[in-house]
């Protein structure tokens, strides 16, 4: 269970706003429950004073056994839903509707397309799904479901992680992102997995790409239910902070209980982080 922080009666980090959470999900997605409406009221609850809807955007060929983003005619009801609540709430919290957008190296113009066709507040970049020859779906990255963890162990994960940091960087340069959304979640669920020497030096790469576009970095609380830390890892958050890029907070919700979660844990984390380069 998820107990709410009290966040309201924080003061913020210098280094990050504690009471702005920019990556909460909604029912449109279909794999995460509540209404628009119950997410906002949770987040005032919580003592939150700003929140961006970060729904879903996949490529049109993504090959996978079941829908996890939002079609074109989601988008035009999550607008539609989104306007209502801002105008409903004005007063008491600020409400942003952005995407999340999972990366196609084959069709980028589709996506490009697509997102023009709206006005967001946040535009995050990941890379979910990624294709592998013999392989009759696409693999779902950041899935804990079997079939997923199994296809991407027979693929090999080194190679995997190496493809995903990559095609993650490349997608910085090509979409009009304004943050990189849980960065190290990839594989997530494979036990036992460790960066090899060739991926840091690719995170290098990446948040060079990310500081180059102006982009933040985003935080993302919900790894502390997975494995105790935020996504990224605070060795890179630590290398983020080396490169003076700006630090984003976004829980993942996919519950309304889950807005804001671990919020609180943030500043303790950056300080620990900002001595250590100090020091």
């Amino acid at each position: 269970m998820t107990l709410a922080s009290p966040l309201g009666k924080m003061t913020n980090h210098p280094l990050i706003d504690i009471h702005f959470d920019t990556h909460i999900h909604t029912r449109y997605c279909h794999h995460a429950t509540g209404t628009m409406e119950e997410y906002v009221l949770s987040a005032i609850d919580k003592g939150l004073k700003h929140i961006v809807f970060l729904e879903h955007m996949e490529g049109a060929a993504v090959n996978y056994f079941e829908t996890t983003w939002l079609t074109d005619k989601d988008f035009d009801d999550y607008f539609e839903e989104g306007s209502r609540l801002q105008d409903s709430y004005s007063d008491r919290l600020t409400i942003g509707l952005g995407v999340e957008v999972g990366y196609d190296a084959a069709h980028p113009e589709e996506l490009l397309n697509r997102l023009s066709k709206h006005s967001w507040e946040q535009v995050g970049v990941s890379y979910h799904f990624m294709p592998i020859p013999d392989q009759p779906f696409d693999l779902n990255l950041v899935s804990r479901q079997e079939r997923n963890v199994r296809a991407i162990r027979e693929t090999g994960c080194e190679q995997v992680l190496t493809d995903y940091f990559s095609t993650l960087t490349e997608a910085v340069c090509v979409l009009p992102g304004t943050k990189v959304c849980h960065l190290d979640a990839a594989l997530r669920f494979q036990p036992g997995l460790e960066l090899s020497t060739g991926h840091w030096q690719q995170i290098g790469v990446l948040l060079d790409a990310i500081k180059a576009k102006d982009m933040a970095l985003e935080i993302n609380t919900s790894g502390y239910i997975i494995r105790g830390t935020p996504f990224p890892t605070p060795a890179i958050i630590k290398m983020a902070l080396q490169k003076e890029i700006r630090l984003i907070a976004g829980s993942d919700a996919h519950r309304p209980e889950d807005v804001g979660r671990f919020f609180d844990k943030i500043p303790t984390l950056l300080e620990q982080l900002a001595t250590e380069i100090d020091g």
